[in-house]
This record gives structure tokens, sequence and C-alpha cells, in this order.
């Protein structure tokens, strides 16, 4: 039967290995390591017990020339350079802490010059972004797209919670007012203006009713007996119609204290400029009567322009003209010169005439 043979690359390299790692020797007293059986690995044990005492003689023998050469000074000083250089090139590749120095507060006189921590070059743009304005458009066409979808799938949904419409009952006589702006934030979507008729309150008497009109002062329309206020000092809808329902309350405690009902304070409502109604005159409104009576005005005009027409009255200015015209005169035609039609040139480019003659 033939020898199996298979190649000496994997129990060479697992005995190198072990030798590189398990000899431990100064440069003095070097010696030659000996091949032994109980220092392969498993694996390599396994295919040196199938091997015939003439493969296992040539093996022995490959190893120990392997690890000679492996251990000798110039293949050691190689790899020891190569370990440095490697362990040099891993070090230069870690990325370096920078620490951050605080930074120096600077005093009066050096106000509006440049730190020079924060004078440097910028970052490298590499082509992986878009730029702040782009990014300002993606967002609002996700917004639309959003609004888009919510006008698509979920407002349909809310007319099944439609309810008709009924005026408020006499018991709410506070009118509040919102100002929203889709989505956006806004200064003015906190305002909340407030209205109500001084006469709508319960529980007023008249005299009452007068001495809450004197303290709402200048917010008080004495044409429509409307009272109007608004409130943005809070972050909020929701404070400062708290703010504007609290004021109220205080307003008709105070008007319903009989203590002091102001009848030595006049009624002030020169703040209030009150604007004309103009109302259209009720002649001139176009009945029945009234059309008829502009078609009959409008037939007695043409008739008598056409009845004019005829006896010759009505001047025709074309006419006129061309009489006229034929009324006057020939003119004769008089022969004047060339020279004397023409003004006399002057200046640079009578100059040039007389150099090309």
């Amino acid at each position: 039967m033939p020898s199996r043979r298979k190649p000496l690359i994997s129990p060479v390299v697992s005995r190198v290995q072990y030798f590189h790692r398990s000899t431990v020797y100064r440069d003095d007293d070097r010696k030659p390591d000996v091949f032994e059986v109980s220092s392969l690995s498993p694996e390599s044990r396994d295919y040196y017990n199938t091997l015939s005492p003439e493969e296992r003689a040539e093996y022995e023998e490959t190893s120990q020339k392997i690890h000679e050469h492996m251990t000798s000074p110039a293949v050691e000083s190689k790899l020891q350079e190569a370990v440095s250089q490697a362990v040099q090139e891993l070090a230069a590749e870690e990325p370096k802490l920078e620490l951050k120095t605080p930074k120096v507060k600077h005093g009066f006189l050096s106000m509006g010059e440049e730190d020079p921590q924060d004078i440097g070059e910028d970052d490298e743009f590499e082509g992986d972004d878009i730029t702040s304005t782009a990014h300002g458009q993606l967002e609002q066409h996700r917004e639309i797209r959003e609004y888009m979808r919510i006008a698509a799938w979920e407002m349909p949904m809310l007319s099944k919670l439609a309810k008709p419409f009924s005026p408020p009952p006499l018991d709410h006589p506070l009118r509040f007012r919102y100002t929203t702006y889709m989505g956006e934030t806004h200064p003015a979507a906190k305002k909340i203006v407030l209205e109500f008729c001084t006469r709508d309150l319960p529980g007023l008497t008249e005299t009452q009713r007068i001495k809450l009109v004197k303290l709402v002062g200048p917010r008080y329309n004495p044409e429509t007996d409307i009272v109007k206020m608004s409130c943005e000092m809070f972050e909020t809808q929701a404070q400062n119609k708290r703010y504007l329902g609290d004021l109220v309350d205080t307003l008709m405690t105070e008007a319903q204290d009989d203590t002091d009902t102001f009848d030595d304070v006049p009624l002030d409502f020169r703040h209030h400029k009150y604007k004309p109604k103009l109302e259209f005159p009720e002649r001139w409104r176009m009945t029945k009567y009234r059309k008829k009576q502009l078609d009959l005005d409008r037939k007695q005009r043409l008739l008598a322009e056409r009845d004019r027409e005829e006896k010759g009255q009505i001047a025709d200015g074309v006419r006129a003209i061309e009489t006229w015209l034929k009324a006057q005169p020939q003119r004769e035609s008089l022969n004047i010169p060339r020279e004397a039609r023409t003004p006399e040139r002057k200046g640079r480019i009578l100059r040039r005439a007389r150099t090309t003659e």
C-alpha cells in the first residue's frame, strides 16, 4: 500500500508557533531546543501518530530546521523591528485627545476682539449633507405632507362629530378669541381677547352697570355696549385666559360694592370716535316705477335728437372743416433755394464737410 502523505504546512507552522512562544533564553547561553511530541497541539499530535517511522524522522528534522531558522539572531531582529514598527503605526493612528483650555474673560478694553481660541479653519465639507436652506425647505415639505395626510384621512372622520350650531345661552356672556398660526411658533399666538356686553352680565343693576363702565374706562364702546380686553403677559393661552376671567370677577365684585357708586364721576367717552354711517338715499333706489320713468326719458331724448338731425340743426364737424378748407385760397409755391431752407452747420460737423471738399 502506498504510504499516506499530507503536506507538512500545518504541523510545521504549529511547531514554529510553539517554539516561538515557549523558547526563552539569554543571548549568551543559547541552547537548541529538542523536538518533543508532548509539545505538539492535539491536532498535530494525531497527525504525527499516523505517520510511519521514516515520515516521523523527516517531520522531526524539518521542524528542527525551521525552529533553528526562526530563532536565529537575524530573524529575531527583523521580527522585533516589524513589531516595533507596527506598534508605532498603531500609536500614530490613535486619536489624540485635545484638551479644551478654559476661555479667559477679557476686560473692557478688549471687548469686540476675536478670541484666538475661536479662530481656526472650518471643517472640510465632504459632500455628504445639504445646506441649511435645503434643510428648511425639506422640513417645510414634510410639514405640508403631514397636513395633507391629516386632511385626507383624519378630517373626513370629523363629520361624525359635527353638531348643529346653537347660539350661546344667556348664562355665557363672555366671548374669548384665540389666534393660531397652524403649527408655527409666533409671539402673538399666546394672546387672548375677551369681549362681553355689560347688559348681558347677570346680577347687575343699572347703577352697578354704569359703575362697571366707569371702571373699564377706554375699553368700553358706547355704540355697541361691548367691553374689549386682551392679555399676553403669560407664556400660554390658558394662563392668559385665566387672568382675564379673574379680572372680570374682580370688576364684578367692585361694581356690586355699594359703598361708593362713583356718582360724582361723569361718564367720559372721549376715547371713542363716532364714525358717521352713510345711508343710501331713498329716492336713489331702483324701483319698478323709476325704471319705467328712466326708459321713457331715454325714448324722448332719442326722438328729439332725431328731429334735430332731420332739420339739420346738428352741426357736422367733419363737413364744416372740409367746407372751410375749400373756401380758403390756394397758396402759390415759392421757389426757395436749398441753402436758404437748411440752416448752416456749425462746429465740428462743418469743419469735416470742408475738409472732404
